[in-house]
C-alpha cells in the first residue's frame, strides 16, 4: 500500500462550523457542512492560510461530530456561528485518495495500520484534508489522517 505513510502534523489553529449527529446521515451532512463553510470563507478574509479544507472529526458507535474548517492565525473576533479551536500536534497514519473514493481510502488505511501494528489514539481527532481547487469541484485530492498512539 504505497500511498499509506506515517506523518507528523504540528498543532493547527482552525476556525469553522460543526455538526453532531447519527452516522446514518453521513456523508450528506458532511457535504452540506463543507458547502456551507466554502460559501462563508470570505467572512474570514485574509486570515485563511491556504485553500485546504480541514475536517476534524471524532465519533463512537452511535454518532459523530464533524467539523469543516480553515487554518487561520488566531482570531480575536469570529464570524457568527463559527468556532475557533486548536488541534494538538500528532503523528498520523495517512492515505491519499480522492473525494470520490474516501470509503476505499479508509479501508486501505485500516488494513495498512493492521499490517504495521499501529494503534489509533482513541481520544485524538482524526482529520480529512480536502485540497480544494475552486475551479474544479468534481474530484479533489484528499488526505485521510488517523492519529496514532505514541
Amino acid at each position: 500500500m504505497e500511498n499509506c505513510s506515517i506523518v507528523t502534523k504540528p498543532a493547527l489553529n482552525v476556525v469553522g462550523i460543526s455538526y453532531s449527529g447519527p452516522y446514518s446521515s453521513f456523508p450528506d451532512d458532511a457535504i452540506r457542512l463543507q458547502t456551507e463553510i466554502l460559501a462563508r470563507k470570505h467572512e474570514l478574509n485574509e486570515a485563511v492560510k491556504s485553500t485546504v479544507l480541514y475536517c476534524p472529526y471524532h465519533g463512537n458507535e452511535a454518532f459523530a461530530t464533524y467539523w469543516a474548517c480553515f487554518e487561520v492565525q488566531h482570531l480575536e473576533e469570529l464570524p457568527p456561528g463559527m468556532v475557533q479551536l486548536t488541534i494538538p500536534a500528532h503523528r498520523y497514519a495517512m492515505v491519499a485518495c480522492s473525494n470520490k473514493r474516501i470509503g476505499e481510502g479508509y479501508e486501505q488505511l485500516k488494513t495498512w495500520m493492521g499490517e504495521q501494528r499501529l494503534q489509533k489514539h482513541d481520544s485524538a481527532v482524526s482529520l480529512e484534508l480536502f485540497y480544494i481547487d475552486e475551479q474544479h469541484w468534481e474530484e479533489e485530492p484528499v488526505e485521510l489522517l488517523i492519529p496514532l498512539q505514541d
